[in-house]
């Protein structure tokens, strides 16, 4: 079984391929059009700004390709951080980007009080996560398992059932989403030891499954 990351020049390619590797996927890095639809299952990772994440997914002719062949046709996809933003409608990060529109939803900056010094913008570090759905990504997960963030800005989707997971950083946010064959992490399950490769071979199982 192939899986395909999507080489956008947006992604901390390294350790996402280095921890599917471990788990044992034949794992190929590419933003080849052909690679990514032979693929069994694709990831979407990313680290930088919504704009240029799309810009360059619109340069190398991906973004319909993601849209159109491999959500449309329900092909197991799976978002990690940028690429869990990059799913929804729109963006509000440096103005108004449209993002692929695969999950109905926005994404606006993590807005903590004002007043409490302790949670800073960006949220880089541990923090637990309530799982909203225990039968995908989370299956065989504790409740309440710490994951690893470093993200501004968080997703808002439209429909409540599509929420999978809960972190909290001064508000309470979504952080992972669950919409048919697109699953996505706000945190970095490559970065997060044992709990995030467990997280990472729930979506293996479940590609290989599909």
């Amino acid at each position: 079984m192939t899986i395909a990351i999507i080489d956008y020049g947006m992604g901390n390619l390294t350790s996402v391929r280095n921890a599917l590797k471990h788990l044992g996927a034949d794992v190929v890095v590419s933003h080849d059009p052909g690679v990514l639809r032979a693929a069994k299952g694709v990831v979407l990772p990313g680290v930088g700004a919504f704009g240029e994440g799309m810009a360059h997914l619109h340069e190398l002719g991906l973004a319909s390709l993601i849209k159109d062949e491999i959500a449309a046709q329900h092909r197991p996809l799976l978002g990690i951080c940028l690429g869990m933003q990059l799913l929804l409608d729109e963006s509000t990060e440096h103005g108004q980007h449209a993002g692929l529109g695969i999950i109905p939803g926005k994404v606006r900056r993590l807005a903590p009080p004002s007043n409490d010094p302790p949670y800073r913008v960006p949220h880089v570090g541990w923090n637990h996560v309530e799982a909203a759905k225990t039968d995908a990504l989370f299956k065989g997960l504790p409740d309440n398992e710490a994951f690893y963030f470093v993200h501004s800005f968080v997703c808002e989707p439209e429909r409540p059932e599509d929420a999978a997971g809960w972190s909290e950083h001064g508000e309470r946010f979504v952080c992972a989403l669950e919409h048919g064959s697109v699953w996505a992490a706000q945190f970095h399950p490559e970065k997060s030891h044992k709990a995030g490769l467990a997280l990472l071979n729930n979506w293996l199982e479940f590609a290989s499954s599909c």
